[in-house]
């Protein structure tokens, strides 16, 4: 058996002691890590600012897909490739 420790810690009591409910129930750092789970840094705020500019991007995208197809219709789909194509 190790002798006891001079200064008087009691190392299988701090792991008793903060591994039990009543001790997380009392955090005292609970409140001060509040911050990170609240506000701009919430899971989906990081999430979305992850990616600046996609939901611009993939609007754009829409309105070139839909340009695309009301404007830029292919004239010679359907006749084939002939001699006289090239």
């Amino acid at each position: 058996m190790a002798p006891p420790n001079p200064t008087g810690f009691d190392m299988k009591e701090f792991v008793r002691a903060s591994t039990s409910t009543q001790w997380r129930s009392k955090d005292p750092w609970k409140r001060n890590e509040a911050w990170r789970s609240t506000g701009p840094f919430t899971r989906w705020n990081r999430f979305k600012g992850a990616f600046p500019g996609f939901g611009i991007a993939v609007g754009a995208f829409a309105v070139y897909l839909v340009a695309e197809q009301v404007f830029f219709k292919d004239e010679h789909h359907g006749d084939g490739h002939g001699k006289d194509h090239h």
